[in-house]
C-alpha cells in the first residue's frame, strides 16, 4: 500500500513537472519583453495606412503595442538600419528599388520573403475620356502638350518613382523635354485629378492600384513605357521591410509580418473607407472582424505575446 502511495505521488509529481515544462515552452515561445512595442514607419500613403493599422489591431489583439513614425522612406530605411524603427510595410518594387538599392547591398535590412501585395501596378495614368481622343502610350502624351499645360503630376518629392520620372523627362524619353512633373503628397494629387475629370481638363498623373481611384474614376493606364516604371507597364508588388536582426529578435511578431499578406480590391475598399474620413484602425478592425478566415492564415504560428494561442483571437471574429 505504502509502495502505491509513493508511486501515486511520483505519477503527480512527473505531471505537475511536465505540465510545468508544457507552461515554460509557451513562455518561452513568446518575444522578448524588448519586442512589446513595434515600431512602424509611415508615409502619407492611404494603403500603407490600411495595411499597417491591420497589423497593429492584431498586435494589439495579441498583447503588444505599436508606435508609428512618418518620414519619407529614405529617412524610413535608415531608421530602421540604425533600428530606431523595426518595420514598414510600403516597399513598392520596382518604384523603390533605386531608394532601398544602398541598404539592401550594405545588408542594413531585411525585405519580407514574400510581398504582402502581389497584384499591385503604378504607373502613368489618364482619364479614359481623354484615352479615347488618342492619349493611350507614354509616347502620345507630347502631342497634348498645351492641353496638359506641360505637366505630369507625381507624388511625395524624395520617392523614387518621382525620380524616375524627372529622369525620363531630362533624358527626352517619349520628347517629354520641357514638361514638368509636380509633385504632391497623395492627396494633392488625387485633388487635381478629381477638378481635372469633372471639368474634362487633360491631366496625366501617376495612378496605381490597390487604390480608390480605380473605382471612382474612369481611368487607364497607359502602355508603352519602356520599362520606365518597371516591366509589364509598371506591375507592381509590394513588400515588408524589417531590421536584419529582427526575426532572430523577435521572431513572433516577424511572423505574423511575414503572414500578412493583401490583394488589390479589398485594400482599396478599406482605402476608400479611410479617405471617407473613417480612421485607419476602426477600418481595419472591421476588415478583421469581417474575415475569419483570413486572420486564421495571418495568425498561423503566431502566439500571443505572453506565449498563448490565439484561438480566442479568432474566435472573436
Amino acid at each position: 500500500m505504502t509502495r502505491m502511495i509513493s508511486l501515486s505521488k511520483t505519477l503527480k509529481t512527473i505531471t505537475a513537472i511536465s505540465t510545468l515544462a508544457l507552461a515554460c515552452q509557451a513562455v518561452q515561445a513568446a518575444d522578448a519583453e524588448s519586442c512589446k512595442t513595434v515600431r512602424f514607419g509611415m508615409m502619407n500613403w492611404t494603403d500603407l495606412e490600411a495595411t499597417t493599422a491591420v497589423a497593429k489591431t492584431l498586435l494589439h489583439q495579441l498583447g503588444y503595442e505599436t508606435k508609428e513614425t512618418s518620414a519619407s522612406q529614405p529617412i524610413i530605411f535608415s531608421a530602421i538600419k540604425d533600428k530606431r524603427l523595426d518595420a514598414f510595410l510600403g516597399y513598392w518594387s520596382p518604384s523603390t528599388d533605386q531608394t532601398i538599392a544602398p541598404f539592401l547591398q550594405r545588408k542594413e535590412l531585411k525585405v519580407s520573403d514574400q510581398p504582402n501585395l502581389a497584384d499591385g501596378q503604378m504607373t502613368l495614368a489618364v482619364p479614359t475620356w481623354l484615352a479615347e481622343k488618342g492619349l493611350k502610350t507614354f509616347s502620345d502624351i507630347h502631342r497634348f502638350k498645351d492641353e496638359l499645360d506641360g505637366r505630369i503630376y507625381g507624388i511625395d518629392p524624395g520617392t523614387d518613382v518621382n525620380s524616375r520620372l524627372k529622369e525620363m523627362i531630362d533624358k527626352n524619353q517619349f520628347n517629354l523635354a520641357g514638361f514638368k512633373l509636380i509633385e504632391s503628397g497623395e492627396a494633392g494629387m488625387l485633388s487635381a485629378v478629381t477638378r481635372a475629370d469633372r471639368r474634362k481638363t487633360p491631366i496625366v498623373f501617376l495612378g496605381w492600384k490597390p487604390h480608390p481611384m480605380n473605382m471612382n474614376f474612369d481611368i487607364t493606364y497607359l502602355g508603352d513605357s519602356n520599362d520606365v516604371l518597371g516591366p509589364k507597364d509598371g506591375k507592381a508588388t509590394v513588400w515588408t521591410v524589417t531590421r536584419p536582426d529582427y526575426a532572430e529578435q523577435c521572431p513572433n511578431v516577424e511572423r505574423l509580418l511575414q503572414n500578412l499578406q493583401f490583394t488589390s480590391d479589398p485594400e482599396s475598399s478599406m482605402m476608400q473607407r479611410i479617405m471617407n474620413k473613417e480612421t485607419p484602425m476602426t477600418v481595419a478592425k472591421d476588415f478583421i472582424d469581417s474575415n475569419p478566415e483570413q486572420v486564421k492564415k495571418w495568425l498561423a504560428g503566431v502566439s500571443t505575446f505572453s506565449g498563448g494561442d490565439t484561438s480566442h483571437i479568432v474566435a472573436r471574429q
